[in-house]
This record gives C-alpha cells, structure tokens and sequence, in this order.
C-alpha cells in the first residue's frame, strides 16, 4: 500500500502576545493522590524510522507508519521529561537534550520551559536519571545550569549504568553512525560534571515518599523506571523502555537498545502490569503529554491517553 504523506512543519507562532514565545503547550500536570506529577516536553528528535523496529521486514514496518499517516523514512520522536513534587521534595526526572546537536535543533527545551513556568533550578532536591543516553543527561550539562542547582542536589542513578559507560557497549545497537561517539561524550561530561552529587543505588530506591526508581535493564544494562504511588493511585514514568510502536508491537526491538531482547521483556511486563492494575504510564518517547492507561488488544496493547482536563 502506497500513500501520499503529508510532511507536516513544526508550528511556532508569537500570538501577538510579547514572550509568548510558543504556539504549543509544552507542560500537563496530573495527581497521583498526594503527589503532582508534571509532563514536560523537551521538544522533537527526529530519527530514521529504521531505528523504530530492527528486527522486522520493511515491508511491516512501513505498514505500521502508511496506518498512521507518518513518513516512511523519519519519524519525530517526542522527548518528555517529568517534574515531581512529593512533600518538601521536588524531583525532575530526566532532564532533555541540551545544547550543542545541531540535528537536534528541534529539542533542548526543558531548562527554558521550566523556567518559564517559574520553576527555580535551585528548589529541586532530586534528580533521576532513567540512563545514561545524551537525551536524558544532557540538559544538565548545558553551560550554567550545574551553577543554578543547589549544592546538595542528589542524583540518583543506578549503579549498573554507571559502570556501562565506563566502557559502553554499542555491538546490539541499530544507529545513525554520528550518535555513538555524541552518547560517549554526554555521558562522560556528565560524570565529569556531577560526579559528587551522583547517588547509586542497586535495584530500588525510594526518592521521596511515594516515589521511587527501579532498574528494569534492557535499553541500557542500568536502566530504570520511577513509580509514583499515592493513596492508592499509581504512575510509571518508563524511559525508554516503550516507544510509539510499542504498543502495537510490543517485540519489535528499537536500535537504541542495548539489550534488545531484555528490553522487548520488559516492555511486555510493563505492558501487562499497567494494563492488569489499570495504573497510568508515561515514557520519553510517547507523544506529548504522553500520560494514560493500557489496555489489552490481541497480541498487542492499546494506549488510551488521559483526556487533556483544561
């Protein structure tokens, strides 16, 4: 099946508003019992859509992007952060891009959007880092941004992502040939940056009352999610563990995985066990704001986003 596609522009508009800035909304709050849970969008990583699915035909692949009315060879990855306040603790997870990848002009946002949402850098206590992948260290390590957090912040990675990239592994990896030696070179900064205030952890971590990371592994060795759970209401902010195709076809492996079979795994459990417990589910890549609930269909999964509440 052959269709036109359409090759939709980005949209920016001023409004005739002075700082308005973006036509786009860029932010969505939701609580999870006592906790507040805010989606931030970092902006847009456009990627072939070869790396959406490694392990498949063209032929399946292109059938699942003519369905949606996508472009065959690109697909614009969304990449959302989040922003937690538990208590007197005020957790990001994740923090963008960054600078300095001019085929990612399109992303990098996050420092700018909190701070326009009057988010002080210096009142967040903690920060999660699901792993290593410049997409999710790389705001932090932006000129000046280290100088806005407070002294004390705590970094929690785990102790398995750590250690991989010391000496990373790219042998499973399906990626554009620039972005190996730019993962390297985020990752080393940012060990180089915060290496005081980095925190490891093992398996399991509470953060804060209610919050919590835990390593999954598969995208890389040391990756993990965070569970936000509050008077008996429950959200997974899942990383990279799921991507837009995921659903649908929760083996099709993504060649930004390190582990591509474990990843399939996990993503299959993480699935099974939002969609068992109705809980809601996040993730970096899923279109912003990138909050619902699962359900079962066939051999797949259906996403069914939170109805935007204004």
């Amino acid at each position: 099946m052959s269709k036109t596609i359409r090759n939709v522009q980005p949209v920016t508009a001023n409004l005739g508003k002075e700082g308005s800035g973006e036509f786009v909304p860029a932010r969505y709050a939701v609580r999870i019992g006592e906790v507040d849970v805010a989606m931030i969008s970092d902006g847009i990583l456009p990627l072939p859509t070869s790396t959406m699915s490694t392990n498949v035909s063209e032929a399946d692949r292109n059938e699942w992007f003519d369905g949606r009315f996508l472009q065959r060879d690109m697909f614009d990855w969304a990449l959302n952060i989040a922003l937690v306040r538990s208590g007197e603790r005020l957790i990001l997870i994740d923090s963008g891009v960054g600078d300095g990848f001019e085929y990612f002009s399109r992303a990098g946002r996050s420092v700018m959007r909190l701070e326009s949402a009057g988010i002080d850098l210096a009142a967040i206590t903690d920060i999660v880092i699901t792993h290593m992948h410049m997409d999710h260290v790389g705001g932090l390590n932006v000129e000046g941004v280290k100088e806005k957090l407070r002294p004390d912040v705590r970094i929690h990675v785990s102790s398995a992502e750590v250690k991989f990239w010391k000496n990373p592994d790219f042998s499973r990896t399906v990626m554009p040939e620039a972005v190996p030696p730019a993962l390297r070179k985020a990752a080393a900064r940012f060990v180089e940056l915060y290496s005081e205030s980095i925190v490891q952890f093992d398996r399991t971590v509470e953060v804060a009352p209610g919050v919590s990371a835990r390593v999954t592994g598969g995208h890389t060795p040391g990756h993990c999610v965070v569970d936000i759970a509050s008077n008996g209401e429950k959200l997974t902010f899942v990383g990279d563990a799921i991507f837009e195709v995921g659903f649908d076809n929760p083996e099709w492996q993504n060649g930004f995985e390190h582990e591509p079979e474990v990843a399939a795994a996990v993503r299959i459990g993480l699935l099974n066990d939002a969609a068992e417990t109705g809980s809601l589910l996040a993730a970096t890549h899923v279109a912003f704001p990138s909050i619902g609930h699962i359900a079962k269909a066939g051999k797949g999964f259906r996403f069914v986003p939170v109805q935007w509440d204004y």
